[in-house]
Order: C-alpha cells, then structure tokens, then sequence
C-alpha cells in the first residue's frame, strides 16, 4: 500500500471512487445532481487539481486533490474500504506536503465533519453552496507544531 501522484490511466477508477462514495457521503442531494456535476469533475476539475491516489494491491482505494497549494477540493475513499484508515492516511500524506490547508464540507455531512475536527481542522466560517443549495462549512488546518 503506498500514496502515488494521480497517472491519467487512474481517471475512469477515480470517476467512479468519486461518484459512489458522493453518493453514499451526501444522501441529502440527489443522485440526479452528482451525475449533472460528473463531466465537470472529470474534464475540469481534476485536470486542474494536484491528485494523490492511495493503492493497495494494485487497487485504488481512495485520492485526494489539492487545488491552489492549499485547498482540499476532495477527498473521496471506496465505500467498501471506508473506515480502514485510507482517508486518514492521505490527508496526513498533504499534510507534509502542504503547510497551510483549508477546505469546504456540507454540514449534512455529520461523519466526514467529525473526521476533519479529528484531524485538526477548524471550523471558520459557514455558507450556503450555490450550486447545490446546502450549508457549508469551510474549514483550516491547525497544525499541533510550534
């Protein structure tokens, strides 16, 4: 198991990381929004992002994308290998790479917020996401060094 830059043959696993485990993470939006939002991901977004994935027996398990050198602007895990640490172990990989960390959670989304204030990150300020309508939360890494 290791952490390696996103390769554009990764881009299909990826998309479909992405789209089930959005699914499964916002029950509250419908299935409907994500697939209208699906193109956007693959063609703009992560073209545009730095891209981490997480393999494990020549198996992608999860990636995170950093956009700007600082914002978190996903990190998505396989449903099935949720709760086995892959998460936590790429976002402790930008971590060392990034000094200065912020992202953006729905505040529906009760276990990945729990998961970012595990992980140090506090909640400073909050809005509604115009293009889906729900509140967010945008939240900064506070890292423990001095």
């Amino acid at each position: 198991m290791y952490i390696r830059k996103f390769k554009d043959e990764d881009i299909d696993v990826v998309m479909s990381i992405w789209f089930r485990a959005t699914i499964v993470g916002h029950p509250f939006i419908s299935e409907f929004y994500w697939r209208c939002n699906y193109n956007t991901v693959k063609k703009e977004y992560l073209p545009n992002s730095k891209t981490f994935v997480y393999e494990e027996n020549n198996s992608i398990k999860g990636f995170i994308s950093i956009v700007d050198d600082s914002y978190i602007g996903a990190l998505f895990v396989d449903p099935t290998s949720q709760g086995r640490g892959v998460g936590k172990m790429l976002l402790d990989y930008v971590k060392k790479e990034y000094s200065d960390l912020t992202l953006s959670v729905y505040k529906d989304n009760k276990k990945a917020y729990r998961f970012y204030k595990k992980a140090l990150f506090e909640p400073i300020e909050e809005g509604i996401n115009e293009d889906s309508g729900f509140m967010e939360v945008l939240m900064k890494y506070k890292s423990r060094e001095i």
